[in-house]
């Protein structure tokens, strides 16, 4: 067994056992890593893998917990979560769901949500590392689709979640980031949170579908 997969184990026996409850929040990225002997990249992996089955929640800003028992039972996962998606199954998959999740933030998003797109963006801009930046994009676009108030919307968006942190997209996506990009991409994201803070669906969708777009031919050159 491999660090990160006796690390999975390690958290999946203490969920059956329920010496974790639901509620329970989780050590840090760090500690994992640094307990099992693995990079924070390889731990925030298999943590999206765990979320993807509706085992644990993450929060900005706050951490990860273990969700509600009856969601948490591994038996539960559907057979699916686990099967892997290619990165151009994945951006296929963005592309048709994102812009339609961005109309629906800009009606239902709180002022909260917003003020957590926010620290999105401001940290991602900060990021000193191509982890941190990457694990602050992928929370931006978990924000936006939890600022749905749907239940379905941000499961399905989980397991969109758990593709983004499969090592094949990880690699692309360090391949294709060049310090314009990440800049672009800083720039796409600030104009789709003003969007949906304008209440403007139509243009929210619009800033999605463009940045989704960009990101695809930067990562899988069409």
């Amino acid at each position: 067994m491999d660090k990160a997969a006796a690390m999975r184990e390690a958290i999946l026996e203490n969920l059956r056992s329920g010496r974790w409850p639901a509620g329970h929040r989780l050590p840090t990225e760090r500690t994992l890593g640094e307990q099992f002997g693995i990079s924070r990249s390889t731990v925030r992996r298999a943590l999206a893998q765990l979320k993807s089955r509706g085992l644990i929640v993450q929060t900005v800003g706050s951490g990860t917990y273990v969700n509600d028992p009856a969601a948490a039972h591994p038996a539960a996962a559907p057979a699916h979560a686990a099967a892997p998606a290619s990165p151009a199954e994945l951006m296929a998959a963005r592309l048709a769901l994102e812009p339609a999740i961005a109309a629906m933030v800009a009606q239902h998003a709180t002022q909260a949500d917003f003020d957590r797109m926010e620290h999105c963006c401001e940290q991602a801009e900060n990021a000193g590392s191509f982890e941190a930046f990457e694990h602050w994009d992928t929370q931006l676009h978990e924000t936006i689709a939890q600022a749905t108030h749907n239940t379905f919307v941000a499961q399905v968006f989980a397991l969109m979640s758990a593709a983004r942190a499969s090592a094949s997209w990880g690699a692309l996506k360090r391949k294709s980031l060049t310090p314009a990009r990440r800049q672009a991409y800083q720039r796409e994201h600030r104009e789709l949170v003003e969007a949906l803070k304008d209440r403007d669906a139509a243009r929210a969708a619009h800033a999605a579908r463009r940045h989704l777009a960009h990101v695809r031919e930067s990562v899988l050159g069409d």
